[in-house]
């Protein structure tokens, strides 16, 4: 059974498909030059430029904290331009998950605690000629710190990410 039946939701699948495994190429086929990412104000600097080059510097991003990282696909909403995506994204933390200040700055490091998570996500996007040109997301950040064990955070665990944070600002 497929969740679309329009090229308009396939284009915006294949976008947050490729978030796990997809190359440059992958995403300069699917997110238009201009598009913009509303959710990359904790992401590095590198992420904010949009276009195909900053959603996939976000890929990037998630992959290097998260092993295994894939979408569970729930239910997929089309209305003209506009796809909504009900997902789980899950993985396991294996690396430093870092954010950063809407000035770019380093913000908080999250050592990593081999624990998976699974959360439930919605995604949504305008997609125009066949490419993403806006995405912006509802995330459960409150039960993916529960599950990976960094609420309520452990002294030992307080000390690890003090040392991921010393690690990231050399």
């Amino acid at each position: 059974m497929s969740l679309t039946t329009s090229a308009t939701g396939d284009v915006a699948l294949r976008s947050l498909s490729i978030m796990a495994e997809g190359d440059l190429t992958d995403f300069e086929a699917v997110i238009a030059r201009d598009a913009v990412n509303r959710e990359d104000i904790i992401e590095p600097p590198g992420c904010r430029v949009g276009g195909p080059d900053g959603f996939h510097a976000t890929a990037l991003w998630l992959r290097s904290a998260f092993a295994d990282l894939s979408h569970e696909l729930h239910h997929v909403v089309v209305q003209d331009d506009l796809v909504v995506i009900d997902a789980t994204m899950s993985g396991w933390h294996t690396g430093d998950f870092v954010t950063y200040t809407g000035d770019g700055e380093l913000d908080r490091v999250w050592a990593p605690t081999g624990r998976s998570f699974a959360v439930r996500q919605t995604h949504w996007q305008h997609v125009v000629d066949a490419k993403v040109t806006e995405h912006w997301a509802v995330r459960d950040d409150l039960g993916q710190g529960l599950q990976l064990g960094w609420m309520p955070p452990t002294p030992p665990y307080l000390i690890r990410c003090a040392l991921a944070k010393r690690r990231h600002r050399r």
